[in-house]
């Protein structure tokens, strides 16, 4: 970890390499007036919108909703069966699973053709005091149980004894950019209104705790978090019944499932805070998390270790090392692919546009994992076996 003063305010930074556009962002967030203690930055740290991702932020009554994201409650689950993959025919993979989930799961923009049960919606909301996601209720009937796209994905993959995992990335769809959205708008129009002293070109507006629409985007927010978990789960679920119709006597441990785009109130040196975690995970002492890599690379399950230091947080994945277009202007597609063909993975990659979600748009897993070696302790390394992307 390096601890720097910037606007005298510390940033812990668990890495040797800022991309210049994340920490002009980071030296943004040490001006706000609410941040609270030091700023926590994780080793996948990369740009985002006004905050960078692989950001911690905690802040003394208020809410950013551009430090939670637009993807609100995206994050990972992971499942561990029985099977062996090397039990697994390469025609069964390519031809029942890989094609099963493909028809199961919508993926990409598209979505279920026809409404899905609302028993799979969130539970325990008063959705009339929800004015965003009131107005989606029907719309998200169709987009749960649905992957996304970006750098969404689904992986079968195969731990150290050889043991095969599912694991899934995938957030609250339209739904959390939709309340995004609004609340950024309706934090901006009140920042003007209060002649707040957050710029804003800093792209930072936040809802102060004392106001109602602060109360409005806490209950939509977790509302979508919810949302991103029920969609996880579903598709989970539709995994696994393509893997049961499969590989006969095929079990399943229970899931494993953690967000890395939210913001929660918890008690850190000494005060209740906001802490927002911005492509960032929970790593409270013994909570069990997931670090994927790229799709040509380990992923990891992990235990918290409650750093104070992190805000009891770790990073969320690789982080990129490239953005979308310099991926795609730089990178071989054919080296791309060779390397994952070595590998033996049944890879995503099928034109030019893909190199955006390549390996090599990534930083490397490995040292970002040993970057953080205070934050979180490896229990189970996993590589992938076959990819399917949004």
């Amino acid at each position: 970890m390096n601890v720097k003063l910037i606007n005298n305010r510390p940033v812990k930074i668990w890495t040797d390499e800022v991309e210049e556009s994340a920490m002009r962002q980071i030296e943004n967030l040490t001006t706000l007036p609410f941040l609270f203690h030091h700023l926590a930055i994780m080793p996948d740290v990369h740009a985002g919108m006004g905050m960078p991702i692989g950001g911690v932020l905690a802040c003394k009554n208020a809410v950013i909703p551009n430090a939670v994201g637009v993807d609100i409650g995206c994050g990972m689950c992971a499942v561990k069966t029985n099977w062996k993959v090397d039990e697994i025919p390469t025609v069964v993979l390519r031809k029942e699973i890989m094609k099963g989930i493909r028809e199961r799961i919508p993926l990409g923009m598209n979505h279920h053709a026809e409404a899905q049960d609302e028993k799979y919606l969130p539970q325990g909301h008063d959705i009339d005091k929800l004015k965003e996601v009131k107005g989606r209720q029907h719309a998200i009937r169709f987009e749960v149980g649905t992957l996304g796209g970006g750098n969404h994905f689904i992986e079968l993959q195969k731990d150290e004894e050889g043991t095969l995992w599912i694991m899934i990335h995938s957030g609250s769809r339209n739904l959390g950019k939709q309340v995004g959205d609004y609340y950024n708008k309706v934090a901006a129009e009140l920042n003007e209104r209060w002649y707040s002293v957050v710029s804003p070109e800093l792209k930072l507006p936040f809802l102060a705790r004392e106001t109602k629409e602060f109360g409005m985007y806490w209950s939509e927010m977790n509302y979508c978090i919810d949302f991103a978990f029920c969609n996880r789960k579903l598709m989970m679920e539709r995994i696994e019944e393509v893997l049961a119709d499969t590989l006969e006597g095929i079990e399943f441990e229970p899931m494993i499932n953690i967000a890395h785009n939210y913001a929660a109130i918890e008690h850190h040196f000494g005060c209740d805070v906001i802490v927002h975690r911005k492509g960032a995970t929970l790593a409270r002492e013994g909570v069990i998390g997931i670090i994927p890599g790229s799709q040509g690379t380990a992923s990891y399950i992990v235990e918290g270790l409650g750093n104070p230091d992190s805000f009891c947080s770790c990073s969320h994945g690789a982080g990129r090392a490239l953005s979308r277009k310099m991926a795609i202007q730089k990178l071989d597609m054919n080296k791309e692919i060779a390397q994952l063909e070595a590998k033996g993975i049944v890879h995503a990659i099928r034109n030019q546009d893909d190199m955006q979600e390549a390996s090599g748009a990534y930083k490397d897993i490995e040292t970002v994992i040993a970057n953080e070696a205070d934050l979180v302790k490896v229990k189970t390394r996993l590589l992938p076996v076959a990819v399917i992307k949004g």
